[in-house]
């Protein structure tokens, strides 16, 4: 199943896509719901509520589908608008490790994306004035479905709404000329983030999907989450240590290697690229460049 966020009248809403259709949550479940993270907070069952309301089938019926609209008629805003944090891991492929001649972490790397740079699909990355070498980061996101605190790796799964794309898009002379990474990270819509939430029933297994990134029509990544040096049942469970993780949180899991910043010579973006990233079974993110100006 997939969610999905779009407007109706006039108001941003949850949906899932149906048919090439998207289905609004407050149609279907007869109740307003504007938030995400607020149904899967109030919903334990989410995915069993949503399917109830569907007849447990994943068939549009025409009663559903007189309050729908059509895909390719529908702007898609990122899944979850606001999310209460955006967690990131650094250097969590041994691809990316190796191009930086670093040696795998005993420890995953954390820092931050602030929520203001969300951006969603076909939305355009702006390349700020106080950068000049912005470069892109191809990453597995996952949303996370309830609290969770001290959980231990064999079941942190069970805390996993869905997986998506995040670009963690960075500015590189920024991230570098500091000692932390966060404001090189968190320019605004230094995080497109969609199309959409794929359940995580859908992907039980999220440590084999291909991923690949390109810039215009240049392929810049391509490997799979199986590379990964800590997975997303690692990741889980060791965040959850030192802080809840809490209903619509998203993690970026890393990126693999690629990145143009550290290609010879390196590639960053300038206005009029175009991106574009794809995770099997989850599908594709694009988003155009522009100056500030």
């Amino acid at each position: 199943m997939r969610f999905v966020m779009a407007a109706k009248e006039g108001r941003l809403r949850p949906g899932i896509l149906l048919s090439s259709r998207v289905v609004f949550l407050s149609d279907l479940l007869r109740e307003e719901i504007l938030d995400l993270p607020k149904f899967l907070s109030e919903t334990p069952d989410a995915i069993k509520k949503t399917l109830e309301a569907l007849g447990n089938t994943h068939t549009l019926s025409p009663r559903n589908e007189a309050g729908s609209s059509r895909l390719e008629e529908t702007r898609l805003h990122p899944p979850v608008l606001r999310p209460g944090k955006i967690v990131c891991i650094g250097q969590n492929y041994k691809g990316h490790l190796a191009e930086q001649s670093l040696k795998p972490h005993k420890f995953p790397v954390i820092f931050a994306k602030w929520p203001s740079c969300i951006i969603g699909q076909n939305e355009a990355v702006v390349l700020p004035k106080a950068s000049k070498k912005v470069d892109i980061e191809a990453e597995l996101a996952v949303v996370i479905a309830k609290k969770a605190k001290n959980v231990p790796k064999e079941r942190a799964l069970e805390y996993v709404f869905g997986y998506s794309i995040l670009n963690d898009v960075s500015a590189r002379d920024v991230q570098y000329a500091e000692t932390q990474w966060v404001r090189g990270k968190s320019f605004d819509t230094f995080a497109p983030f969609g199309p959409w939430i794929v359940t995580a029933d859908e992907i039980p297994d999220p440590s084999g999907l291909g991923i690949r990134s390109w810039i215009n029509d240049t392929l810049m990544q391509e490997a799979s989450t199986a590379d990964m040096a800590f997975g997303v049942p690692e990741i889980v469970a060791y965040l959850s240590e030192c802080f809840t993780l809490e209903p619509g949180d998203v993690i970026a899991t890393g990126t693999p290697g690629g990145v143009g910043h550290f290609r010879n010579p390196p590639v960053y973006l300038k206005p009029g690229d175009r991106i574009r990233i794809e995770i099997e079974r989850i599908g594709t993110l694009e988003n155009p460049v522009r100056s500030e100006d």
